[in-house]
């Protein structure tokens, strides 16, 4: 969906308002963080984290390699 947003002065900063719908969609609310996102394209916001993902990934290769260890430590 493309949605046109007009960006607003808001004391030294520059804000836009998105709609509640989208929102409701991407599980937001007020003062969630969102990564605004460079693209050959524009701008890309998003919820996403990166650093997040990676962690994850780097948790999932940790939880794999010493899952025996894990599942001791569990009981």
């Amino acid at each position: 969906m493309v949605r046109r947003q007009t960006l607003k002065k808001i004391g030294g900063s520059v804000a836009t308002v998105l709609p509640k719908s989208m929102l409701d969609r991407f599980h937001l609310e007020a003062g969630d963080a969102v990564n605004v996102v460079e693209t050959s394209e524009g701008l890309l916001i998003t919820p996403f984290d990166p650093d997040f993902a990676e962690a994850m990934t780097v948790y999932a290769r940790g939880a794999k390699k010493f899952r025996n260890a894990l599942r001791q430590l569990s009981r």
